[in-house]
């Protein structure tokens, strides 16, 4: 299981407590546990950008560096 998979199960379990807490009018936990969801979420999606990241550098090709001085892109030469 990858971890872009493992955090929509939390964000989609979390959100669904949250309704049970919001229906049992327990409005200050169902603020939490959406706001937890929400957070799950984006969580998320910065594991699906993070391996489409990665599978992008896999190939052989420039390589941009983060950092002092992130402007400069490195070539592979081969």
């Amino acid at each position: 299981m990858n971890r872009e998979r493992a955090w929509m199960i939390a964000c989609a379990a979390l959100l669904i407590i949250a309704a049970i807490f919001l229906w049992r009018n327990n409005l200050s936990v169902a603020f939490v546990t959406a706001a937890l969801g929400a957070c799950a979420w984006f969580l998320s999606y910065r594991a699906k950008i993070q391996t489409e990241i990665e599978g992008s550098n896999g190939s052989k090709g420039d390589r941009v560096r983060t950092g002092s001085g992130s402007d400069r892109v490195e070539k592979d030469e081969d």
